[in-house]
Parts: C-alpha cells; sequence; structure tokens
C-alpha cells in the first residue's frame, strides 16, 4: 500500500510539473511591454515616431524630437499631427489564423536576418501555439510542414512577428525585423566572374568536373501516398574531393589569358567558381585564395592585361583562419586603399593596406576585444563605425558596445554607455542612433544617443516585465567563474523553476552548444523558452561558454582546432562545480545535458569522457562524427587532410566508452546533419553492448527534439533518470 501510495504521488507530482513546463509558452506570451520601438523617421530627418505596446490590448504613439529630446505621446497618429498608418502592417497586430487543412507534405526555411533569436511555433487546429524551438540569430532552419499548416513567428519576449502558412512546394523566407518575406534566388551562370568595368575584357573560372558525393535519406510515411519515397541531395564531407578552378581572361578581340595558378593551387571552393572584384580602371582585378585547410589565405590582384598574380593581403594561422566568419574588407579604389579583418595579432581588429604594395600601412584598432561587426565605412570623412566586445572591465566580455574610430587610428570611441549587450539603429542621416540593449536579467532600453558624441538625447522606453514574472517566470542569474586555467573567466546563466524553494535540492541541467563559429550563452532578455521549460520540470538550467568558442580572442578559441571533442568541458564542469559551491540547492549528484546538431555531439561525448560528473544525456540530430557532416563547418575547425584527429572526435569510434543514459533522437528526413552520423552511432553502441534509448522522429529535419513529440519526449527521459 505504501508503495502504491508514492507511486501515485510521484505520478501527481510528475503530471504537475509536466503541465506547468508545457503551459509555459503560452501563459508568458505577450507579457512583456514597451520592450520594442521602431523609428518611422520625417522627412526633415529631425523627428520620429513610433507605435509602442503598453498593455496586452494596448499602445499609444510616441512622437519624439531628436534635437531637443521633446516626447510627445497620443492614443493616435492623428492626434500627433501625423499621417494615419492606413495601408502600414503593425507587427505587433500580426493577424492569427490557425491551421485549418493539411495538404500536401512540403517544408519551409527560415533564413533570420536580423540580430536576435526568435521562437518557431505551429498554431494547430485549436488555436493552440505549439513550440518549435528558436531560429538562432543570423541562421538558417529547415521545417518540414504541410501545405494549410499555420507557423508564428515571435520575438523572444513574445511579440508577434509573422505569420506564414505552408504552400505545395517548400518556400524559402527571411526573417528581416519587417515580417517575412520570400527569398528571391537569381540563378548563377557558371564560371562567370565578372566583367571589366570598361568592358574591354571579361573573367570566367574554368574547373574539371568533380562528381559530388550525394546522401539519400528515405521519407517512410509521404503524406500523399503509402509508400516510402527516397530522396537524394548532393552533401560534400570533409576530404571529398573538390573542384579546382582557374581563371581565364577573355579580351575583347577573343583573346583569352589563363591566369597562372602558382598562388592559387588548392582553393577550399567546393561551388567550383571563383568571383572577382574590378578595380575602377580595369586594369587589374581581385579574388580571395582560401588554401583548403583554412591556414592559409590571400586576396590577390591580377593584370588584366597580362595575367600576372601578386597578393595583396596574406593571412596564415598554425591552427585555422576563421574564414566564414572574419574575413571582412573594405575597398577604398580612390585612395589606393584596403581594410582588412585580421587575427594575427590574436585578436580580431582592422588593418589598412596599400592595395599596390601588397604592405599594411597600419593597425587600425588595437586591444585585448574583438572587432565584431563593421556596421559602416565613410570613406569621405574616413571613419568606421562598428561594434566590439570586451571593452570594459567587470561587464560582461560578451556584450556588444557601438564605437567609432579613424583610417588613421585616431578618434577612437566608444558610443554606447549601458552595461548589455546593445543594438544599433541609425537615423536616416546617420546623425542619430537608437540604442537599445538588454541583459538576460534586464528588460530592453531604448535610448536615442547623437551620432557625434554618443551622448543622450533621451530616454526613449524601458521594458516592463511586470506581469511576464507574474505569469510564473523567473528571472535568470548570470554567474562567472574560473575555467579550466583557474585564470579565464567563464559566463553563463542559472535559470530556476518558478517554484523554486531553496531549502530543497535540484537536479543540474545543462543546455549545451559549443559550435565554434559564435558563443551561445544568452546574452540579451528574451523568456528563453527552452530552458525555462525545462527548469519548470524541477531542474536548474545552466548554460555557459567554454574554451574553443568564439568571440574571446585567438587562444581562447583555439581549443577547438583539431579536438571539437573538448568542447570546453574542463570549464563547464569547473563553473558548474563552482555555482554550486555556495548553492547548496544544485544537486550534483544528478547533473544531465541535452544539445541538438553540434550539442548533439557534444551532449552524447559527455557520457564518453565525462560520465564520472554526466549521469544523462539527450542527443539530437547530432554530428557525432565530423567524417560524416558537411564539408564547409567540419573542415573549417578540424583541418584538412582527414586524420586522426577526426577519429579522435568521433563519438562512433569512442561509442563502447559511453556510461550513464543516452537518448538519441534524430529527424528521418535530415539534410543538415546526415541521419548516417545517429545510426552509425547507434550500430557502434550495439555492438559494443551499450544500453541506449533512440527515437527516430518521423517527417522531420534537423532539431527533431524542438517538435512537440521530440521536446515532451526529452523532458520525459530527463524526468525518469533524474527524478526518478
Amino acid at each position: 500500500m505504501k508503495t502504491l501510495l508514492f507511486l501515485a504521488l510521484g505520478l501527481s507530482v510528475f503530471a504537475v510539473d509536466f503541465n506547468a513546463a508545457l503551459s509555459l509558452p503560452k501563459r508568458t506570451e505577450n507579457k512583456v511591454f514597451r520592450d520594442r520601438v521602431k523609428a518611422n523617421w520625417l522627412p526633415d530627418g529631425k523627428a520620429f515616431w513610433y507605435r509602442v505596446q503598453t498593455g496586452p490590448q494596448a499602445h499609444e504613439f510616441v512622437l519624439i524630437n531628436s534635437t531637443t529630446g521633446e516626447r510627445k505621446v497620443a492614443p493616435d497618429l492623428k492626434s500627433l499631427g501625423l499621417p494615419s498608418e492606413e495601408g502600414k502592417t503593425s507587427l505587433m497586430n500580426v493577424e492569427l489564423r490557425s491551421t485549418k487543412r493539411t495538404g500536401e507534405s512540403s517544408g519551409l526555411k527560415f533564413i533570420n536576418r536580423i540580430d536576435v533569436d526568435v521562437d518557431l511555433f505551429w498554431i494547430n487546429q485549436e488555436g493552440e501555439h505549439i513550440r518549435y524551438g528558436s531560429i538562432r540569430a543570423g541562421t538558417e532552419r529547415e521545417q518540414h510542414t504541410f501545405e494549410g499548416h499555420v507557423w508564428l513567428i515571435t520575438s523572444r519576449t513574445g511579440e508577434h512577428l509573422a505569420v506564414v502558412e505552408g504552400a505545395a512546394q517548400a518556400q524559402t523566407l527571411i526573417i528581416d525585423g519587417k515580417g517575412i518575406t520570400k527569398a528571391k534566388e537569381e540563378p548563377k551562370k557558371p564560371g562567370q566572374a565578372g566583367k571589366a568595368p570598361d568592358g574591354s575584357c571579361s573573367v570566367t573560372s574554368e574547373a574539371d568536373a568533380v562528381p559530388k558525393r550525394q546522401v539519400a535519406i528515405i521519407e517512410s510515411s509521404p503524406k500523399d501516398g503509402l509508400q516510402p519515397k527516397t530522396k537524394v541531395f548532393d552533401y560534400i564531407k570533409p576530404g571529398d574531393p573538390l573542384p579546382k578552378p582557374q581563371l581565364v581572361i577573355t579580351q575583347a578581340a577573343g583573346r583569352k589569358i589563363r591566369v597562372p595558378r602558382d598562388l592559387y593551387e588548392n582553393p577550399f571552393c567546393p561551388e567550383g567558381r571563383i568571383d572577382v572584384t574590378w578595380s575602377p580602371d580595369s586594369s587589374e582585378f581581385y579574388f580571395d585564395y582560401n588554401q583548403r585547410g583554412h591556414q592559409l589565405y590571400r586576396i590577390l590582384a591580377a593584370n588584366a592585361k597580362t595575367g600576372t598574380v601578386r597578393v595583396v593581403v596574406e593571412e596564415t594561422s598554425k591552427t585555422f583562419i576563421h574564414y566564414s566568419g572574419k574575413s571582412w574588407r573594405h575597398w577604398l579604389h580612390s585612395s589606393g586603399e584596403l581594410i582588412w579583418m585580421s587575427e594575427r595579432d590574436g585578436w580580431c581588429h582592422l588593418w589598412l593596406y596599400d592595395i599596390k604594395t601588397g604592405k599594411p600601412k597600419h593597425q587600425i584598432t588595437k586591444g585585448r576585444w574583438p572587432v565584431r561587426e563593421v556596421l559602416h565605412v565613410d570613406d569621405t570623412k574616413r571613419e568606421i563605425w562598428f561594434l566590439a566586445s570586451g571593452l570594459k572591465a567587470g561587464e560582461d566580455p560578451y556584450h556588444l558596445h557601438l564605437c567609432r574610430v579613424n583610417f588613421d587610428g585616431s578618434g577612437y570611441k566608444q558610443l554606447t554607455a549601458g552595461d548589455g549587450n546593445h543594438h544599433i539603429e541609425f537615423s536616416p542621416k546617420r546623425d542619430f542612433f537608437i540604442d537599445t540593449w538588454s541583459r538576460v536579467d534586464h528588460p530592453p532600453v531604448h535610448e536615442l544617443r547623437r551620432s557625434g558624441d554618443g551622448s543622450l538625447v533621451c530616454e526613449l522606453e524601458k521594458a516592463d516585465a511586470t506581469q511576464l514574472l507574474t505569469a510564473g517566470w523567473t528571472m535568470p542569474e548570470r554567474f562567472v567563474a574560473k575555467g579550466r586555467d583557474g585564470k579565464t573567466d567563464i559566463h553563463g546563466v542559472i535559470i530556476k523553476p518558478s517554484n523554486f524553494d531553496p531549502s530543497k535540492k535540484y537536479p543540474v541541467v545543462e543546455n549545451i552548444y559549443a559550435g565554434p563559429h559564435s558563443a551561445f550563452a544568452p546574452k540579451e532578455f528574451g523568456r528563453l523558452l527552452g530552458h525555462h521549460t525545462i527548469a519548470e520540470l524541477g531542474f536548474i538550467v545552466v548554460q555557459m561558454d567554454g574554451m574553443g568558442t568564439n568571440h574571446r580572442g585567438k587562444t581562447f578559441h583555439d581549443v577547438c582546432w583539431k579536438n571539437l571533442k573538448d568542447a570546453g568541458f574542463p570549464d563547464r564542469i569547473a563553473w558548474i562545480k563552482e555555482a554550486a559551491r555556495t548553492r547548496p540547492w544544485m544537486d550534483l549528484s544528478r547533473v544531465g545535458i541535452y544539445g541538438g546538431s553540434a550539442g548533439g555531439q557534444s551532449a552524447m561525448r559527455a557520457l564518453i569522457d565525462h560520465h564520472d560528473f554526466y549521469k544523462v544525456a539527450v542527443a539530437d540530430c547530432g554530428c557525432h562524427d565530423n567524417r560524416m557532416d558537411k564539408i564547409w563547418w567540419n573542415e573549417q575547425w578540424m583541418g584538412w587532410p582527414v586524420d586522426d584527429s577526426y577519429i579522435q572526435s568521433s563519438n562512433k569510434e569512442d561509442a563502447h566508452k559511453l556510461q550513464g543514459h543516452l537518448l538519441l533522437i534524430v529527424g528521418e528526413l535530415d539534410t543538415n546533419v546526415d541521419p548516417a552520423s545517429t545510426t552509425q552511432v547507434i550500430a557502434a553502441l550495439q555492438k559494443a553492448g551499450k544500453t541506449f534509448d533512440f527515437m527516430p522522429i518521423i517527417g522531420t529535419g534537423h532539431g527533431a527534439a524542438e517538435t512537440p513529440y521530440g521536446s515532451k519526449l526529452r523532458m520525459e527521459f530527463l524526468m525518469r533518470h533524474l527524478k526518478p
């Protein structure tokens, strides 16, 4: 009887936790106000208006005089003496509709062009919002759907940004801050590289055809029929042969000159073509050479009459050159100069080059901090406007701030002040900017500032998250601890359940994504539904960025080189232990971990190399063997040729070392990471006699654990093994 009673009580508590988790997205939606400002500048550039949400169904209009900071508020535009909004769509009033029909199997590809994460929901037949995870800033995501199914995109604070309905044919959609627009892809002509401005010649690239690897996946349960379908698509993997294009100059008279390949003999060029940039006088053209292996990068110049090639810029590295994220440049043809981004001094900075001599004139920006993004270059004033991080001691080194510097390195100035992550929107004449900043524990603040010196004109809005907290959402806690070396700060967040009781002990669950292309612990305010949903089950959820991730300098970043299995685990474990030292409610005898894609690889690796600390892992669509995944991402960090480092980081090769409770999830229609990466791991686990759980999600692509079924499965697995 006691056993049955205990079981009944356990199931009751389980149901309460589960219901709290599943209801979180809906009950926290539309609970943050005054969190978004979209300026509509008047023609004179001296004033602007915006509409701001002040309550669940309330808003007001604000008119700002940018010179004086005078602020006028009214219930409508007419009261402000402005034309009405007729014909314009407000993002705050996106028309919601539910799914009414299920047609042909189809797909959606979302491209997030804005600089913040957004959340994706399916609106089912009953009008319920079913969360399908997030789309990270600057990334793409493929989502299986059906014709007639309705999808909602929201901001991190729950504002409705756009609604889209699945069509019979797959659609590519761009999230651009104005809603969603359909992408228009212009076909490129094979081999065409560029025509000279004066029309005297043109350049093409020629390459012998190289067979492309193809991957086949099975759609087991197509909507339009009983029998499975085979889908075959091009998918180049590390080590595969690549084309080696050669540039050919065709002059007006038809004479062809083959540009010597001495300085670009082994390019990383999966597409088989080289793009060129012409000098204004047509005397020469410029092109990039990223040598396969990513340890040599050149900008080359070729003489249009002779084909002679010379080096303009050359970068070398003993590890990797981050070509996919740090190869920005700006041509100054009128002065014969080039501004180039380089990590040659250990930090991402800007350099000024002499195009003709191929020599650097000087370094423009300097310091133990990275330039993160160049926003604007003023050729006339010889000024650069850029975002940088790590500028101020005591502040989170990932926070972005707006800065300006002259071409000669003088006049450097930080133009933003708030202790948070900053997003910038300039006025049409660039004499003012709206600075929106927030932290993971601080709702957004919107300020109007002068571009000249960054001085504050006025505060526009302070977001109000009172109703969000009242709805049972808990504010994340930022935490910093030393990493593996005992001196480097590791930054992360701690998230508690809404019914948190400090007298109790809670299992700890880590959300991991250690992709070296960026950093991933949240830095700005948002609902963080993925984290909070797990926390509502009665867990302490943590996320941090260990060594091997980006934006902390080359030494910090280089830890990942030929070593993706490291995933920053020594730093992560030290961070969690230090957090628990002063937080007795963190139970380190029950630690779990979950992640998708590269995070899926890391989640399983936790039970291979660190099972003395991590006891449970959920790995979603993992690239468990870097030889099995797409070429550009894996050769960037693991190098070329494919060597033993790939084997040493392979979960498949080390599957026999696994200890603990593992759940593997994969989408059968994943075109991002070859699903065979997961099934080969399964084969290795079976051969080793290991016990584990596996669930393929049918009809789903990448990010299968973010589907309602996959998400529920993940929650149940964590509950079963961390809260038995």
